[in-house]
């Protein structure tokens, strides 16, 4: 039995109602230069090979130079210097890149690998590419990552950007060190 098409703004608002990560996504243009957009829809695909999932619309002006160089970089945003970043790189502009901090990818040569407001980051050749309504998944190949720590993650909720606050498990063993600490 065939259901019926959910309305594209439930679909906004169910899929926006749980928060998410949000990336920048780098590439190369044919005439050399670095491109990119922001991204919300990404995920873990394989451990072996180390494999990631990226979602573009079709109507995105990168998606030509993603499929023409073969190359991109997923960069997962900090909570510090991130939210910037993703507003830049969610405009039109041509210039997304002017006064940022970046340089090639080492791993996969013309990769843009931006170097501030990112929590980690991960150089990818393109594995493959299919196409999925109005958007085309990218399968890459992760050869090179490299992750900070100490940054916290910026996530995107409801139309609105927070950073990830301490997880409960750490939270609730300081208060009862704190409670125990007072005992003593």
């Amino acid at each position: 039995m065939k259901g019926m098409a959910v309305e594209p703004e439930a679909f906004r608002d169910f899929f926006g109602s749980v928060p998410t990560a949000v990336a920048v996504v780098t590439t190369v243009g044919a005439d050399g230069r670095p491109l990119g957009f922001t991204c919300n829809a990404f995920s873990a695909v394989s451990l072996d090979p180390a494999l990631l999932l990226v979602c573009v619309d079709e109507r995105s002006r990168t998606l030509p130079a993603l499929l023409g160089s073969e190359v991109f970089a997923l960069h997962l945003l900090a909570a510090e210097g991130g939210e910037e970043l993703a507003r830049t790189f969610a405009g039109r502009s041509d210039r997304k890149f002017d006064g940022l901090a970046w340089r090639h990818g080492e791993s996969v040569p013309g990769s843009p690998v931006l170097r501030e407001g990112v929590l980690a980051h991960a150089e990818c050749a393109l594995e493959s590419s299919v196409r999925a309504g109005d958007h085309r998944l990218l399968i890459g190949r992760m050869e090179r990552v490299l992750v900070r720590e100490e940054a916290r993650p910026l996530l995107y909720r409801r139309g609105a950007f927070t950073a990830w606050e301490a997880p409960v498990a750490e939270t609730a063993v300081e208060a009862v060190t704190a409670r125990v600490g007072a005992r003593a």
